[in-house]
């Protein structure tokens, strides 16, 4: 109940691309039988968003029985499903709200659990070099919350959920300040004292400015795994090393290197493969 309410404008948003409300005539026309509704994974994954798959549904006015959705959430969310002809999830809904939600809500589901499932392929790879694996800002415009948390689900973290959570000095503030230095400087004097700190790094020169600078983290963009072991060689007590740029479920291991903290993965929101999940229902009698 807490995430429909939180959730509840977002989501009659996505439900108004169907157009519903300037159709009452059929909406009202949608008989109210209720149906048994079964939920099968027809690909492996980790299922990821049953919150906001069954906030769908409550948004639209239906209540669940005490304690059916939240043993579905305890029992299957972020957990890893086999692909299997019987559903994993059973519950019944009146016909009229089923097809009305349903499309919305497997799309949410469907889109969580492609990206916790990538995920958690790359956290099972860092994980054994102590390496963490964080998403970026490359996010769809308005599912930042929900793939943010998918990416949680899969056991990676989150790099930050907004501009403002740690100030991030790129290229364009380097070149509006004049350098590195300057652009640290401008965020320093925002005096926001729990406010991290980063700075993009795309050659050893700028690390070494940054050292000197006394910046606390950087990311190490694009180096190539030589580089990172230079830059490694290079890094003093205290700093923290993010790695990024382009890299893949392939290319990983070659990035696991002692001394990097952490690899950051764009892919991880945008990029993620399908899975494969069908929602159906019928009559009960």
């Amino acid at each position: 109940m807490i995430i429909q309410k939180i959730l509840e404008k977002e989501i009659m948003s996505f439900l108004s691309e169907d157009d519903l409300q300037n159709h009452l005539y059929y909406v009202q026309s949608l008989p109210q039988e209720n149906v048994e509704c079964k939920l099968y994974v027809k690909s492996p994954l980790l299922l990821s968003g049953l919150p906001f798959f069954f906030a769908v549904f409550e948004t639209l006015g239906h209540r669940f029985a005490p304690g059916v959705k939240e043993s579905f959430i305890q029992e299957f969310e972020g957990k890893f499903l086999a692909a299997q002809k019987d559903a994993y999830l059973k519950f019944e809904l009146p016909f009229g709200l089923a097809l009305s939600a349903e499309r919305l809500a497997l799309n949410l589901l469907g889109h969580c659990s492609k990206i916790s499932t990538y995920t958690s392929q790359f956290v099972a790879k860092a994980e054994k070099a102590q390496i963490s694996i964080i998403d970026t800002r490359k996010t769809t415009p308005g599912l930042r919350s929900f793939e943010k948390y998918a990416v949680r689900l899969g056991g990676g973290f989150n790099h930050r959920l907004s501009q403002i959570d740690l100030w991030m000095v790129k290229d364009n503030h380097k070149n509006f300040f004049g350098g590195l230095t300057q652009a640290v400087d401008h965020f320093r004097q925002m005096q926001g004292f729990y406010t991290p700190i980063i700075v993009e790094i795309h050659n050893l020169i700028e690390l070494k400015e940054a050292i000197q600078a006394e910046v606390r983290h950087v990311m190490l963009d694009n180096f190539s795994p030589v580089e990172i072991k230079q830059a490694v060689d290079l890094k003093p007590d205290g700093m923290s090393y993010e790695v990024s740029g382009g890299i893949t479920l392939e290319t990983l291991d070659s990035y696991l290197i002692p001394g990097v903290d952490a690899i950051s993965v764009g892919r991880l929101t945008y990029g993620a493969p399908p899975v494969d999940l069908s929602f159906k229902y019928h009559r009960t009698h």
